[in-house]
């Protein structure tokens, strides 16, 4: 609406030409100026790092610990930012982009992105535990659930755990797993609203390809 009113009194101009007509669409080589000032339109980005361990998930931290910004740092000219958090100690899938709009859709509660971790926890964990946790217990905060959960070795290894969950609540699943007696040792995200780190080493990040970035803004994912 504020655009529009630009355009009305007449201080928008595409390619040297005033422009008169509302909703005027400009291409990425063409010259727009405001009041005479040249617009620069920023060009989105689209990364994700797979995280290590022992960095905080932060554009910058007071007390000078290690952030993830050092691992993308010179990955591009335009200042990115992390999508959300992983905690200092947990591994995997996070996500960088410029692209403000997206990043709160894929952050907002309603949206409730899938997200898919593994899990190694203290001691072996029963099935009638993995059954709690499906069917939902409470937390200080209130009830929640996994989606899914798993052996990831369901023969010989009852420690590491494959989990599934939607919710984008602080430490959730290591909470979930402290509520019923056992503490993980290691968590790894391996999935991101269907972006996944096959093929990347830890610590290691890549652009998205111009199939995932229309499959995130289209939101064909669960």
């Amino acid at each position: 609406r504020e655009a529009d009113e630009f355009i009305t009194a007449g201080v928008v101009t595409v390619n040297g030409q005033v422009a008169t007509e509302l909703g005027t669409r400009v291409k990425r080589g063409d010259e727009v100026r405001f009041h005479d000032q040249l617009v620069n339109i920023e060009r989105k980005i689209y990364l994700i790092l797979n995280k290590p361990k022992d960095c905080v998930t932060t554009v910058e931290d007071p007390q000078e610990r290690h952030t993830v910004m050092e691992y993308v740092k010179g990955a591009c000219k335009e200042r990115i930012y992390p999508v959300g958090r992983l905690d200092r100690n947990t591994t995997g899938v996070l996500l960088f982009t410029n692209d403000g709009e997206l990043a709160t859709k894929l952050t907002h509660p309603s949206y409730m992105k899938k997200k898919v971790y593994h899990a190694r926890l203290d001691k072996p964990i029963s099935e009638e535990d993995l059954q709690k946790l499906l069917d939902g217990i409470e937390l200080e905060d209130g009830a929640i659930r996994v989606d899914a959960i798993s052996y990831a070795d369901k023969d010989t290894d009852h420690t590491q755990v494959g989990v599934e969950i939607h919710s984008g609540r602080n430490r959730i699943v290591r909470r979930m797993f402290e509520a019923i007696g056992y503490h993980v040792v290691r968590l790894d995200r391996t999935q991101f609203a269907g972006l996944t780190k096959k093929n990347l080493k830890r610590g290691d990040w890549r652009f998205l390809t111009e199939r995932e970035v229309n499959t995130l803004r289209m939101g064909s994912y669960e």
